[in-house]
């Protein structure tokens, strides 16, 4: 009953609440889920308006005094997609929880009417506290043309930078969502099962992976529309490329609303895809986490969260509990007050990096006694190397491109090279005859994270040695495309006159690897109810854009944790 009613009033309703409404009819939402929603996006909204770092549903209700009193039953640490699975699938069991994110909410329009900023014109929004933005495109005919100077402020795009390898991240509630292109691409189960050898690959295919793609709002575009629009004529030309190279491509599902995309481009509603956003942000269309997941969790009205609270340091009471120090900070980035947060179940979803770095600064200074020499091993890249070929004068890929990708070229199978390459966009608003990629390699090679006590900093063992097999991989799938079609690469776009840019990834992995320093659901070894759920679990690839893996990891994982650990059934 309460479905078809949200789905009559939703456009009315919606829009008023928190802007365009953000349902497809591609991938229909449980009833419960939907309610839940719209509670927890009025929460939102109202926090937005009221300029609160507090959220909590019913918007109204009071939190709880700061203090020693401070405590909850479940704590979960950033809003990524494991921590979005948390914070829902507690809310639903009725536990008490709160979620601590370092960012900001990223729901209220700036002066240009815009929440977000675009690709070409960059402000304080677009980084974490940077002074200049370090986009992955740093040139074009090795002009100084793409970043800009900006003044510091929580963007929502980081890119924190180690000696030979950098890594994207996003900052906000909803972590990585609000910054990624939003592929939402189920692994080959054959690597997967080669990955996750301990986990049941029949009941992740047959639930947990459906689960996830249907809370998430995953969609495809309509393969007419695809076809003949001016916006994806960059793709077309990519297909078509290998094509011609005897290589496959696959239509790629996505959480961006393809419904809302192709009312962009007819004029009917606001721009976002079709307006240069992504990397910093879409004010539309795209159903990040703060729209599905974090929604839902608010809607349960046993999830509050706090946006800009850093989390610095955890460790273990005599009873078990945990008790985690807290820094406040501002949009100067000063701290504005130190708390400390108790809880009994502890779950951390700060992604690749943050979650390592917590539980290595608690096993390095006694903390947490007893963490293994496992945490901050397995990690990798996921295998990312970055690329653009040259395309002929008579073969544009248009001025007008959207920003979400489509199509990709699958060489997964190959025997010697296994190649997944997005066919990315270049929204640069002129024609500039790219074809751009982000290829996704199987890249063997696994750095360690760990803590440098000098400076109390995580950072990477990683050379640049290890980027070889990626580049390899890469340059074997593309080499092909060029010698079918008689084109060349790009040498400009990378600050140097590199083709191959594998000095940075979006997708980081590993560093609590699954069954090694957790036990088979994320439980972390040693350490009764505290737990990872996020990208640290997966030991370095996974094949494809991994925010689904997480997802559906994060699924199966708290269903049995919630049971066993939680309600004690």
């Amino acid at each position: 009953m309460i479905e078809p009613l949200l789905r009559v009033i939703g456009p009315v309703v919606c829009p008023f609440l928190f802007g365009p409404y953000p349902w497809s009819t591609a991938v229909p939402f449980a009833p419960s889920f939907s309610r839940r929603r719209l509670l927890g996006l009025a929460a939102l909204r109202f926090a937005a308006g009221a300029g609160l770092a507090t959220v909590a549903a019913p918007a109204w209700a009071a939190p709880r005094p700061r203090g020693p009193e401070d405590a909850y039953p479940a704590v979960v640490v950033g809003s990524g997609y494991g921590a979005a699975v948390a914070a829902l699938r507690l809310g639903e069991a009725g536990v008490r929880t709160l979620v601590l994110e370092m960012g900001r909410l990223w729901n209220e329009a700036g002066p240009d009417g815009r929440v977000f900023c675009r690709m070409t014109a960059p402000d304080r929004r677009s980084m974490w506290f940077k002074r200049r933005t370090e986009a992955p495109l740093s040139s074009m005919l090795w002009l100084d043309v793409v970043d800009r100077d900006i003044d510091p402020y929580p963007g929502v795009l980081d890119r924190v930078n180690f000696e030979h390898m950098s890594v994207y991240v996003g900052r906000g509630l909803g972590g990585g969502s609000l910054v990624n292109g939003g592929m939402a691409v189920t692994p080959s189960r054959r690597y997967f099962e080669k990955v996750f050898p301990g986990v049941d690959a029949g009941e992740m295919y047959r639930t947990y992976f459906p689960r996830a793609a249907s809370a998430l709002g995953v969609n495809s575009a309509d393969p007419d529309w695809l076809g003949r629009s001016t916006h994806y004529r960059y793709a077309r030309v990519g297909r078509d490329q290998a094509h011609n190279a005897g290589l496959s491509t696959v239509h790629v599902p996505n959480v961006y609303d393809f419904g809302y995309m192709e009312r962009e481009e007819r004029g009917e509603v606001a721009r976002s895809a079709l307006a240069g956003q992504v990397i910093y942000g879409n004010d539309h269309g795209k159903r990040s986490l703060d729209k599905t997941y974090l929604a839902a969790a608010l809607g349960t009205g046993n999830v509050t969260v706090r946006t800009m609270h850093r989390v610095d340091a955890v460790r273990q009471e005599r009873d078990g509990g945990y008790v985690l120090s807290v820094e406040e900070i501002d949009t100067a980035g000063s701290t504005v007050a130190v708390h400390e947060i108790a809880c009994r179940h502890l779950f951390l979803g700060a992604g690749s990096l943050g979650t390592t770095e917590l539980l290595l600064r608690a096993r390095d200074t006694g903390a947490l006694a007893g963490l293994g020499e496992e945490v901050g091993a397995g990690w990798g890249t996921n295998g990312n190397v970055m690329a653009a070929r040259a395309n002929h004068a008579w073969n544009p890929t248009g001025c007008k491109q959207s920003s979400i990708p489509a199509l990709a070229v699958d060489d997964w199978d190959n025997p010697v090279h296994p190649v997944f390459a997005e066919i990315a966009p270049v929204p640069a608003g002129i024609e500039t005859w790219i074809s751009l990629y982000l290829a996704i390699t199987e890249n063997p090679e696994r750095g360690t994270l760990y803590r440098d006590p000098a400076t109390d900093r995580l950072g990477l063992r990683w050379t640049r040695d290890q980027n070889q097999p990626s580049v390899t991989a890469a340059k074997s799938l593309l080499d092909r495309i060029n010698r079918a079609n008689r084109t060349v690469y790009r040498y400009d776009l990378f600050g140097d006159d590199r083709a191959f840019a594998d000095d940075f990834c979006y997708h980081p992995l590993g560093g609590c690897v699954l069954g090694k320093a957790t036990d088979g659901h994320g439980r972390v070894r040693g350490h009764r109810n505290l737990y990872v759920t996020d990208g640290s679990l997966i030991p370095g690839s996974v094949g494809v854009n991994p925010f689904v893996t997480i997802t559906a990891l994060a699924e199966r994982n708290l269903a049995r944790i919630v049971a066993e650990d939680v309600l004690g059934r």
